[in-house]
């Protein structure tokens, strides 16, 4: 596997993380296979998103990594996920899950993985902006699923605007196994939302006890904002709290918007021969 930076240039990269005891792919797609297999999701992308096969769900993929962690991605061209920078930090190799037409889980290999060069893991984990964007390039096209457009948010986003975030992630935060289907469940917009982050709550808890919320695998995840022409994609999931900004989930949903980097997405899609 192959990793670079996009066309844009920028400061340099901050240190690299410390890299945990790799785990061989052999035996983490046993693993993975086996807990997908046996997951049986409860009831949330935390706290009631509700299970999809069809729609926007259909661009939705899982990524696994030799680190052992997994995350969400999204189909954006037959042969390209966008996800996150901080899932798909260099040191590890990582693999796309699909299910097949006959159900069972198959490891895709990643190409290349082209993380912007603006991303800073210091500020992600403070919940800061950042550049927290990844795209990977696929060996071979991914059949049997859906791409979809990318896009920016419409500007100025108000206190309440509604979007629509989807993952794989755990239903139960620490329960591996409650993950691994695609939820979707719709957010509003609070705080002060705008082109560098947007954070999301559940409309009915407003983010001060246990509601709907992105957890544990669903970071890289699509947000989709309804557009006259459908569903278009305008962020991706990069973090979450729990309620009243505690560690955990349920609470703030941390949104990376588009905005500022459809260009390098574009960009860097060209770069790879395909075209969004």
């Amino acid at each position: 596997m192959r990793y670079r930076q996009g066309p844009v240039r920028s400061h340099p990269a901050p240190p690299p993380m410390p890299i945990p005891k790799r785990v061989p792919m052999k035996k983490l797609a046993t693993l993975i296979t086996t807990a997908l297999l046996l997951a049986t999701p409860a009831y949330a992308i935390v706290g009631g998103g509700t299970p999809q096969a069809d729609g926007v769900a259909r661009a939705v993929v899982t990524i696994v990594g030799s680190r052992g962690n997994f995350c969400t991605g999204t189909l954006v061209a037959p042969k390209l996920v966008l996800t996150v920078a901080h899932c798909v930090q260099p040191g590890a190799d990582y693999k796309i899950v699909d299910r097949g037409t006959d159900g069972q889980p198959q490891l895709l290999n990643v190409r290349t993985v082209a993380i912007h060069p603006n991303f800073n893991m210091q500020a992600m984990q403070a919940h800061r902006a950042t550049a927290d964007l990844a795209l990977l390039q696929l060996e071979i096209p991914l059949k049997g699923k859906s791409t979809v457009p990318v896009g920016a948010p419409n500007i100025p986003i108000q206190v309440g605007s509604r979007f629509v975030i989807a993952g794989i992630g755990v239903t139960v935060r620490g329960d591996g196994k409650s993950g691994g289907a695609t939820r979707v469940a719709g957010l509003v917009a609070t705080g002060q939302p705008g082109t560098l982050q947007i954070r999301l709550v559940d409309p009915v808890t407003n983010g001060v006890r246990d509601g709907i919320g992105a957890c544990t695998g669903d970071s890289g995840g699509p947000v989709f904002e309804d557009k006259p022409t459908g569903a278009v994609l305008v962020g991706v999931i990069s973090w979450s709290t729990g309620p009243n900004g505690a560690a955990g989930c349920g609470g703030l949903t941390g949104v990376t918007p588009l905005t500022l980097y459809r260009d390098w997405i574009v960009q860097t899609a060209r770069s790879w021969g395909a075209t969004l």
